[in-house]
């Protein structure tokens, strides 16, 4: 067969290394969820996770496309895979979710489009657990706890949303075929299915962390008038000099909820002034 190159505008970096493949077997929940997969690739993973369950995989490149249908013709014939040629993110757009079912997302992310694909998973409402290789560097942003120098907006949405969030363990580069630049990480995330956060909390966050050295009353003074900040801060006894990294996640929700209060008490003395 030729040898397949990696295509850049795609993020391919294929997986070889066979310990790694199967540490991420050993990794997958103890369920009876469906696997989704975005990116197999050339399919080393998703031959293995077959041998355990049944999948739905995501391949955006038509050539990639034409491989994995041969390789795994008598799968995909006996219903055991279902091989998709699209976006998953066109996916989730159009309908929420990735299957129509419980299932585990067990993946090596393109790292460019990584984190957008992260945070869509923790928003689908089906996907349980999320076991994804991508860049050192934004595993450790989600894994990250208050007072770490990594802690940012993703910290916060990961230890809201989830039961356990944690890095597995790292993959060097060598891993990969051709090697990419940078370390991998296969982070973890175990999702605690109740939590909920809309889009004006992420909204909130972004301000929050706009400049993430700078201290927390800095950033929320663009949001936030004096008065009523300091009122937030003695109330939940939050120092004048502490910096968006020291916050904690449940502090943040505290923070954004009377934030909320707030907003809603003055529209409704602004709607009864005008009566």
């Amino acid at each position: 067969m030729e040898k397949i190159k990696a295509k850049k505008q795609f993020g391919q970096n294929f997986l070889k290394d066979e310990s790694i493949l199967n540490k991420i077997i050993e990794a997958m929940p103890k369920n009876s969820n469906h696997i989704v997969e975005i990116g197999p690739g050339l399919g080393d993973l998703t031959q293995r996770m077959l041998k355990y369950k049944d999948m739905t995989a995501y391949e955006i490149d038509s050539d990639l496309l034409a491989i994995l249908r041969s390789k795994f013709a008598n799968e995909i014939q006996s219903q055991r895979l279902e091989l998709i040629h699209t976006d998953v993110l066109d996916i989730w757009k159009q309908n929420k979710t990735l299957y129509q079912g419980k299932y585990d997302l067990i993946a090596n992310l393109p790292y460019y489009v990584a984190t957008n694909i992260i945070l869509q998973a923790i928003e689908d409402d089906n996907c349980e657990n999320i076991i994804v290789m991508i860049q050192k560097e934004v595993a450790q942003k989600f894994a990250a706890h208050e007072g770490e120098k990594d802690f940012s907006s993703l910290g916060v949405i990961a230890k809201l949303v989830s039961k356990e969030c944690k890095i597995l363990f790292d993959v060097a580069s060598s891993c990969f075929e051709p090697a990419p630049k940078v370390t991998s990480s296969v982070l973890y995330i175990k999702k605690d299915g109740l939590t909920k956060l809309d889009s004006n909390f992420k909204s909130f966050l972004k301000v929050v962390f706009s400049q993430p050295r700078k201290k927390l009353s800095k950033n929320l003074s663009s949001l936030i008038n004096k008065d009523f900040l300091n009122t937030i801060y003695r109330e939940l006894n939050i120092e004048d000099n502490i910096r968006p990294h020291e916050v904690s996640s449940s502090l943040y929700r505290q923070m954004h909820n009377k934030v909320i209060i707030n907003d809603k008490q003055r529209t409704q003395r602004d709607e009864t002034t005008s009566c």
